[in-house]
């Protein structure tokens, strides 16, 4: 089977269940970030130091193929039955919640704004964290235009906010702390 289709040479691609639409839609513009942000955080596994962790970003890569999924399909037209899909992972987000406390739990309190920084793994999972934050844009962006299942949104907000923990972790872990913001030149 060839990977190639040409079909996408004139600029739109395909929903999944049927249709076609420009590369520049936002829905497009939305499940394109939630790859990238599942690429992002395929690196920064990679690079991560903590076992648990490294489990639960393969986890996490799983909800976001799900969520890719969702995004790539419109609401169905009248008189059509909408494509199976795989299920989106609505209890994660509390078991995000968790992941989040047990991390805060490992590290010293904040006191400053953190740059990104710090130990390989680290920078990487900050990196993914720019990614999410943007897919949560695009996404808010689709769903001001069109249905979006509310949990998606909140998905996202909540794996920044892991993502930033995790990196936190990762550099104590490592020996280093955060990389404070020391506020001005």
């Amino acid at each position: 089977m060839k990977i190639y289709t040409r079909r996408g040479d004139g600029g739109e691609t395909g929903f999944l269940g049927g249709g076609r639409i420009p590369k520049d839609d936002p829905r497009v513009e939305a499940y394109g970030s939630v790859d990238e942000l599942s690429t992002s955080i395929g690196l920064a596994r990679l690079h991560v130091s903590d076992t648990a962790t490294r489990e639960q970003l393969g986890a996490l890569q799983a909800d976001l193929f799900a969520i890719g999924a969702h995004l790539a399909t419109p609401p169905a037209r009248p008189g059509r039955r909408p494509p199976e899909l795989p299920e989106l992972p609505a209890t994660r987000i509390a078991e995000l919640e968790s992941w989040i406390d047990a991390a805060t739990g490992v590290c010293a309190p904040l006191r400053k704004f953190v740059l990104p920084g710090g130990s390989e793994g680290a920078c990487h999972l900050h990196a993914a964290r720019a990614v999410c934050r943007r897919a949560e844009r695009r996404v808010v962006a689709l769903a001001g235009r069109s249905h979006v299942a509310g949990e998606i949104t909140s998905y996202l907000n909540r794996l920044s906010d892991y993502l930033f923990a995790a990196a936190r972790v990762e550099n104590h872990l490592a020996g280093r702390g955060d990389v404070e913001w020391q506020g001005g030149a």
